[in-house]
């Protein structure tokens, strides 16, 4: 298997993209990514975070088309390409085999 390295930053992103599909821009991923893990993020981060997953072929954006909410302004929409697709199938593999290894103590419960 080839090794994908992402950061859990942009594993983060790049899972968001995907869960907001043809919708995915910087502030509408922003807020996905706080309600989602309550996490401070800021604006600036996911930016950087898109850029360099665009760089490497996972994420491909094109400017969507103005809106009155945002002044007239157009979004930069994002959707993950087929390497990112699979790039997150790969990861998802790889944790899930992992989990599957760990002792039962490590396992969440599955009964209260």
């Amino acid at each position: 298997m080839k090794r994908t390295y992402l950061g859990e930053f942009e594993e983060l992103v790049l899972l968001t993209v995907a869960l907001l599909d043809a919708t995915a821009y910087g502030v509408s991923i922003t807020h996905e990514i706080v309600e989602q893990t309550g996490r401070s993020v800021r604006l600036n981060q996911v930016h950087a975070a898109l850029h360099r997953l665009e760089e490497k072929g996972m994420v491909s954006s094109e400017m969507g088309e103005a809106t009155a909410e945002r002044g007239g302004r157009r979004k930069r929409l994002f959707v993950v390409t087929a390497y990112g697709r699979q790039t997150l199938q790969d990861i998802h593999s790889v944790r899930n085999h992992l989990w599957n290894l760990l002792p039962d103590s490590f396992k969440p419960a599955t009964s209260i």
